[in-house]
């Protein structure tokens, strides 16, 4: 058992190690919606999230508590009120808020104190700091609906919040925010948690939700291995908006994917979208390379696109020395100049500083990803993820199932990402009638 233990252990140890060090340092907004402290997550959740404070990780935790107040309300015999998927918050709701408000706070408090022995938390210090850290005005009146103490949010205090996460501490903000006259308005917890990201800038925004996540293209068939996008460009993001009805209801595909999208455009680079009722999900969507539920990428334009002639020259020079010690196979300029519309490339300044092709075999529904090449100067920085998700992207968008390599030198780099060695026989029959069998090129394939 030991033995087994190891093997397993140091594998996933050492796999998850660079994202440790990738966002050690970085700002994550965590938005918790109140199903989830419902049905009995808040334990693991606060063990996770402190485990991932622990790692350098800097955490705003926005509660919701939707359930909360509706239970409240129907102990006074009073009727929730939402209109256009906003509640109505009458003085009685008010009341009932900042009950249930209160006892959340008092609940999260309590699972960041616990500290057993023999137990995940064992050991850990977790401050928390909660605050007035929110200024809100009223929502107002509404095509004739007075929205009463339902408010929106006015001003984020970036400063405060800035120096409790600067002295360890992890900030709790439930969604209430006060007027300067003290008068306070009942927020959606999705507004609080935007509006912090974007005045934080945060690195990422995380909704923990009932949803699994996301699909692009919702009539199409699901899968097994995949039933959701888990990642979306912020156009394509957009676009799936624009075709949605407006959405009032957390069930609703749009519902937590309006706030992402506008995160993304305010300058959140990521935002996310993950299921509570998995456990440890939060671990699964930072730590593992494919993550587990949606993410929200502002891929900026500049640079990471497909290629154009004009790019032609720049990718030569780009695999010219990877072609003379052997690490790739030699490809002439006219080659170049005729698939460029294969390629992708990830450009900085003008400069590219990595490529990679695409070539499908519509017959055998799959594709080869080709010439896959990063700078040295940028090695290690995620070009090579950032293309590889930019191929699998093209590759499902045309229909295809599989995408596959053929590497001499950089066979682990695609393992650890999903692909798997087959047999060179493997191969779509045009491919493999232009197979260099001396080469013996390792032959990598990954489901998509």
């Amino acid at each position: 058992m030991f033995t087994v233990f190891n093997f397993t252990f140091v594998p996933w140890f050492r796999a998850v190690a660079p994202y440790i060090h990738m966002h050690r340092g970085k700002t994550f907004v965590v938005g918790l919606v109140g199903e989830a402290i419902a049905a009995g997550k808040l334990g693991n959740i606060a063990t996770d999230l402190a485990l991932i404070q622990s790692m350098g990780v800097k955490i705003v935790l926005v509660h919701g508590f939707r359930p909360q107040v509706d239970e409240q309300l129907a102990a006074k015999g009073h009727s929730a009120r939402f209109v256009h998927g906003v509640r109505v918050t009458d003085p009685i709701t008010l009341d009932c808020a900042q009950e249930a408000a209160g006892q959340l706070r008092y609940e999260i408090e309590a699972a960041f104190s616990q500290g057993l022995p023999n137990t995940p938390m064992a050991g850990a210090t977790v401050r928390v700091i909660s605050g007035n850290f929110l200024t809100a005005r009223p929502k107002g009146i509404i095509d004739g609906v007075d929205f009463m103490h339902t408010g929106v949010v006015r001003k984020v205090d970036v400063a405060g919040i800035t120096r409790s996460l600067d002295v360890g501490a992890m900030v709790l903000l439930s969604p209430f925010g006060f007027s300067p006259t003290g008068e306070a308005f009942n927020l959606s917890m999705e507004e609080v948690a935007t509006s912090v990201a974007v005045a934080l800038q945060a690195d990422k925004l995380i909704f923990m939700t009932e949803k699994p996540g996301v699909r692009v293209r919702p009539e199409a068939p699901e899968s097994e291995d995949n039933p959701i996008d888990t990642e979306i460009p912020l156009a394509e993001a957009k676009a799936l908006m624009a075709r949605l009805p407006t959405p009032e209801k957390p069930d609703d595909t749009g519902y937590y994917l309006r706030h992402c999208i506008e995160a993304c455009l305010r300058g959140v680079e990521r935002s996310h979208i993950i299921p509570f009722a998995v456990d440890g999900s939060l671990l699964l969507e930072i730590y593992v390379h494919d993550g587990i539920g949606t993410m929200v990428v502002d891929e900026k334009l500049e640079s990471l696109r497909e290629a154009t002639a004009d790019d032609v020259s720049g990718i030569l020079q780009l695999i010219e020395p990877f072609e003379q010690d052997g690490t790739l196979v030699k490809r002439s300029r006219t080659e170049i100049e005729r698939d460029v519309a294969n390629y992708s490339i990830v450009e900085h300044d003008g400069v590219i500083f990595a490529c990679a092709a695409l070539y499908p075999y519509p017959e055998a529904k799959t594709g080869e990803m080709a010439a896959v090449t990063v700078s040295p100067q940028s090695q290690g920085q995620g070009d090579g993820e950032k293309l590889l998700k930019r191929i699998e992207h093209r590759a499902r968008a045309m229909g295809l199932t599989s995408i596959f390599v053929l590497t001499t030198r950089t066979m682990h780099w695609f393992l650890k990402r999903g692909f798997e060695v087959v047999d060179a026989e493997w191969l779509p029959e045009a491919r493999k009638r232009k197979y260099n069998w001396d080469r013996k090129s390792q032959v990598l394939v990954k489901k998509l």
